[in-house]
C-alpha cells in the first residue's frame, strides 16, 4: 500500500496511459527513470535512407497516449542534456512520439547508458550500439570534398 501511495504522489495514475503528465523524479535518477520508460515504451530504428547516397539513419523514440507526458519528457530531457528532439503522432493518431535523430540520440544514449553495469533491456542498448557503430564505419570511409581539394 505504501509503494502505490509513492507512485501517486510522484505522479503515476491508474488507468495512466492517457493521463499521465510530469513525474517527480529527482534530477539525477532522471536517466535511469528514462531508461525504464524507454525499455518499456520506447523503440530505436535506423535505415539506409534511399534519398542520398551513403545515408545511415538512426533514432530513438519514446511513445506515450498522453501528449502532456511526451511534453514534460522532453523539457526535461532539454533541462539536463540540452537537446530538442520532436514530437510526432503516430499514423492512426493513438500515440505521441518523442524522436531523437543522430546526434542527439547519441548524446541521449550516453546518458541513459552512462556505465555498462546499468539495469536495461539488453537487446534494446545493443541495437542502438550496433546503429552508432554502422555510422561510424561508414563516416570512416567518407571523405570530405573540401578536404581533398588540399
Amino acid at each position: 500500500m505504501k509503494f502505490y501511495e509513492f507512485l501517486l504522489d510522484i505522479g503515476i495514475t491508474p488507468r495512466k496511459t492517457k493521463t499521465i503528465r510530469a513525474v517527480a523524479v529527482p534530477k539525477k535518477y532522471f536517466f535511469d527513470f528514462l531508461r525504464g520508460h524507454f525499455d518499456g515504451d520506447g523503440t530505436s530504428y535506423s535505415y539506409w535512407d534511399p534519398r542520398w547516397r551513403s545515408s545511415f539513419m538512426f533514432y530513438m523514440t519514446v511513445l506515450s497516449a498522453s501528449k502532456k507526458h511526451v511534453s514534460w519528457l522532453r523539457m526535461r530531457i532539454f533541462d539536463f542534456a540540452g537537446i530538442k528532439g520532436h514530437i510526432t503522432k503516430s499514423v492512426n493518431n493513438s500515440v505521441y512520439q518523442l524522436k531523437y535523430a543522430k546526434r542527439e540520440s547519441l548524446i541521449l544514449f550516453r546518458k541513459m547508458y552512462y556505465n555498462t553495469g546499468v539495469v536495461c533491456l539488453l537487446r534494446k542498448r545493443v541495437k542502438m550500439e550496433e546503429a552508432f557503430r554502422t555510422d561510424k564505419e561508414k563516416m570512416r570511409g567518407w571523405r570530405n570534398p573540401v578536404d581533398a581539394q588540399d
